[in-house]
């Protein structure tokens, strides 16, 4: 029996031995595979962020070719989410435009000063003739905080009871000349058609605008001017204005596509006047003249294709604000000083403004028979893009 005893006293340590080295090798291998795992996720990661510089040294750029603000946007918020999805978005479209400037023989020649026309600007004055439903109203509350630290004065247009963006001759004067009088250094907005200073033989101010995909720009556009803050705020400046049907505000944009109700109904040269007709972001680029009026025309998008190549300093893109605000900061540094900093700081702020928290989802579906005619539209919006990324591209390469 002692003996007995003495035998199960002398097993018990070493099996409990065993089953501690065994707990101990097991964490071992999980604590090994889990550092495999967070290694190949961090090397992933490093892989995306380092693309860019891959890029530069591949084209002879210097530098990293997420931007600052990039950066501090990322820290900002949600900064996994968002940094993995806009930086695969950024490398994604740098990798496009490099492409396709190296596959073309531009690369090799690609300056910043030749693609700034801020530079033939003759005064310094800003004319933001901002497109509705494009971050408009933010990027104009970000123009009025920079001109303190920047020390310009800003300007812009009353609320009007009706929006009026195609001017006549004598009209288009009359705006030139009246932003022609202002203090220098100034901005100022307004909803307008691009207008031409110099065939009235004034100076040529610098011109800035934004875009948007055209697409969601209409979805935005329908229900904003369904709002119910948005007929308050009507109500409050312009007391008579009558109430729309009830009916009218409770379509959905879906209903209305599908239906083929006129109002989403886009048809191919049709013309509309007036700042109603939401669906021509070209219009604010084209100019004033009748050229410019049928919808999704090729006229009209040469035109504008034109007018941003040679007289935008800048045309950012609302999709991409982080290139936006560098290509700004480069290429209108007077006014757009320090503007990445002033926006991201100050993120949650400017991104409520005019936010429409009552536009539903709408399916891709519905998007997709829509674009079938917008192709005009999403070429020139597309140009823009591509314009801007050659833009920040060009930043990217040493002076020679």
């Amino acid at each position: 029996m002692d003996y007995l005893l003495r035998s199960r006293r002398m097993t018990v340590p070493k099996r409990y031995a065993e089953f501690v080295a065994l707990i101990a090798i097991s964490c071992t291998l999980f604590l090994f595979l889990h550092t495999q795992s967070l290694t190949s996720r961090l090397r992933e990661m490093e892989d995306r962020l380092q693309e860019p510089s891959s890029l530069s040294a591949a084209s002879g750029l210097s530098g990293n070719s997420i931007s600052q603000a990039s950066a501090g946007a990322n820290q900002s918020h949600h900064p996994d989410e968002h940094l993995q999805h806009h930086d695969r978005e950024l490398i994604g479209n740098l990798h496009h435009t490099y492409n396709y400037l190296k596959s073309t023989g531009q690369m090799q020649t690609l300056k910043a000063t030749e693609l700034n026309n801020t530079r033939r600007a003759e005064v310094p004055i800003i004319f933001f003739n901002r497109v509705p439903k494009v971050g408009s109203q933010t990027f104009m509350e970000l123009l009025r905080r920079l001109a303190v630290r920047n020390d310009y004065t800003f300007h812009r247009d009353v609320v009007q009871r009706l929006e009026v963006i195609r001017l006549a001759p004598e009209r288009q004067q009359e705006l030139a000349e009246m932003v022609m009088d202002l203090p220098v250094p100034s901005v100022y907005v307004k909803h307008v058609c691009y207008t031409n200073f110099t065939r009235f033989g004034l100076p040529m101010p610098i011109y800035v605008n934004m875009v948007r995909d055209p697409v969601e720009r209409i979805i935005s556009w329908y229900y904003y001017v369904r709002a119910p803050w948005y007929y308050v705020e009507r109500k409050q400046a312009f007391p008579d204005l009558p109430l729309p049907d009830p009916r009218w505000l409770k379509k959905d944009f879906e209903t209305c596509v599908l239906q083929g109700d006129p109002e989403c109904t886009y048809s191919q040269n049709a013309v509309h006047e007036g700042i109603g007709d939401h669906r021509r972001q070209t219009l604010f680029f084209c100019g004033h003249g009748e050229e410019c009026l049928p919808f999704n025309s090729a006229g009209a998008l040469e035109r504008a294709k034109y007018a941003v190549e040679s007289q935008y300093a800048v045309v950012g893109v609302l999709e991409d604000l982080n290139t936006t605000l560098t290509v700004l900061e480069k290429y209108v540094p007077r006014f757009f000083s320090g503007a990445s900093s002033v926006y991201f700081n100050e993120v949650n702020v400017l991104q409520k403004i005019n936010k429409n928290n009552f536009k539903p989802p709408v399916s891709e579906e519905i998007k997709n028979l829509v674009r079938r005619n917008f192709t005009k539209e999403i070429e020139f919006y597309q140009f823009c893009k591509q314009r801007l990324y050659k833009q920040y591209l060009a930043t990217q390469v040493p002076l020679k």
